[in-house]
């Protein structure tokens, strides 16, 4: 008679099938379910063996596996979740965990965290990153659960997550949402460094009239230094690649509208509701939204766009300069990210270790690069700093990589060429490192025309109301 399996993964489609082979490959007897047993069968008829059990019944797939029960959920996020949670929940006993592995808003795993927890059964909200690759030979994971449901769970997701200079990249961010949030502001960051690599490559192109062929291999010397990430290479890759039939590159026969799932939406929502501005990453989600309108797009380019409005200017960037400016945008894209995720853990109780949460992103998962050990390093140092641009050992390549991000948008703008996120970057840095902001301006209108009263620079603490029209 077979044992009993250590894990049950709910969910066959591309993340939970190679998740699945992942914990077998590391001798883990697992047992599966599909809500469309072809998938099941499928998945049984080409990756038979022992430790593999393919159940054919819900009942059947929680009965196959060892107490306290470990069941892995790669579904569709929303009410798929609820009504699966919903099947399960008959026929699951105290002390058995759920685990939710897809892209779920955090604020529905604290929810099913809460409502599971009176029953005696532990939630958990895990983040998992990179991609179809990461799930089959290493992702990155962001555990958000119980003590309890950590110290069961650990040992099983160390063996499948990602191994970096750093570690094992699997940690408890901390409980119920943590883990969701922390993979919500992954994915933002996300959003906002391939946006910066997107408007990189659009300054090649149309800036300095580069071949995507010549952009690959600038890019490819990127990768060799400070720039050196997943992104950065992966881009060099698309760049160079021929079209089979035309033999053209095959970056100029892709369509210029960017699809989104929302996690980038939900971090900017996340952000506003939580008073923390992350404009380089809202710039990246507006950019998706604008590329969307191409019918519109293409008319406002007949009509409002004047023929030589860029092609008789020349411009005194260089690929140097360039890659400078993305070093100096990503740092910032990097701070916002990270003060969102304080934010959070302060209004959530949470208790997140920054420096332990993003030494997870080192391995497996889409953003790991070269700057974030630099980054982890200040966090370590500095835990407590309020802007991560602030922390001494980063100072000094803030205020070196600057400048370049400056003169790209000063150069880009008098190009024509839409740079969204490089100019937010921009905008934040001048702001948050500005003394002082006409923002007092702004406190005397609230005054004038709604009483909203202000503060006095000479009177700090007391709130004041002056008649301003007579």
């Amino acid at each position: 008679m077979r044992d009993k399996s250590d894990i049950g993964v709910i969910g066959l489609a591309t993340m939970g099938k190679n998740i699945a082979l992942n914990f077998l490959d590391h001798g883990q007897l697992v047992s599966v379910w599909n809500l469309e047993s072809e998938l099941s069968s499928n998945f049984n008829l080409e990756f038979h063996q022992d430790n593999l059990f393919c159940a054919s019944t819900l009942e059947e797939f929680v009965n196959s596996i060892a107490r306290p029960r470990r069941i892995l959920m790669m579904i569709k996020a929303g009410d798929p979740i609820d009504q699966m949670i919903y099947k399960l929940k008959k026929f699951l006993s105290k002390g058995d965990i759920v685990i939710d592995g897809g892209n779920t808003h955090f604020n529905d795993t604290q929810r099913r965290h809460s409502e599971l927890e009176i029953e005696g059964i532990h939630f958990v909200g895990m983040g998992v990153s990179g991609g179809e690759s990461g799930a089959r030979y290493g992702p990155s994971i962001m555990f958000g659960g119980s003590d309890k449901a950590w110290e069961t769970l650990k040992d099983q997701l160390s063996i499948i997550a990602a191994k970096s200079d750093l570690g094992t990249c699997v940690t408890r961010v901390g409980t119920d949402g943590a883990g969701h949030f922390v993979k919500m502001v992954h994915n933002g960051i996300e959003y906002g460094d391939m946006q910066l690599i997107a408007e990189s490559y659009d300054i090649l192109n149309r800036g300095l009239k580069l071949s995507p062929e010549k952009i690959s291999a600038i890019f490819e010397k990127w990768n060799d230094g400070a720039l050196e990430s997943y992104l950065i290479e992966l881009t060099a890759v698309v760049l160079s690649k021929k079209d089979t039939i035309t033999e053209k590159p095959m970056i100029e026969l892709i369509l210029d509208v960017a699809e989104q799932k929302g996690t980038g939406r939900w971090a900017v929502e996340s952000a506003l509701n939580l008073g923390i501005p992350i404009p380089t990453i809202a710039a990246a989600v507006d950019a998706r939204a604008i590329s969307s309108q191409k019918a519109s797009r293409v008319i406002a380019a007949q009509q409002l766009r004047s023929s030589s409005e860029e092609t008789n200017l020349s411009t005194k960037l260089d690929t140097d300069l360039i890659g400078q400016a993305l070093l100096a945008a990503k740092l910032c894209a990097y701070a916002q990210g990270i003060q969102l995720i304080s934010a959070g853990s302060k209004a959530f109780s949470w208790k997140i270790n920054l420096a332990k949460s993003t030494a997870v992103w080192t391995g497996g998962c889409i953003i790991r690069a070269k700057l974030l050990k630099t980054i982890i390093e200040a966090l370590s140092k500095t835990p407590k700093v309020d802007n991560l641009l602030l922390a001494p050992s980063l100072i000094n390549l803030v205020k070196a990589t600057t400048p370049a991000l400056r003169k790209v948008n000063l150069e880009s703008i008098a190009l024509g060429i839409p740079i969204p996120a490089f100019s937010a970057s921009l905008a934040w840095y001048d702001a948050i490192s500005s003394e002082k902001l006409p923002q007092n301006l702004t406190q005397a209108q609230r005054d004038a025309f709604g009483a909203h009263m202000y503060e006095r620079i000479d009177e700090p603490g007391k709130k004041r109301h002056t008649k301003w029209i007579d």
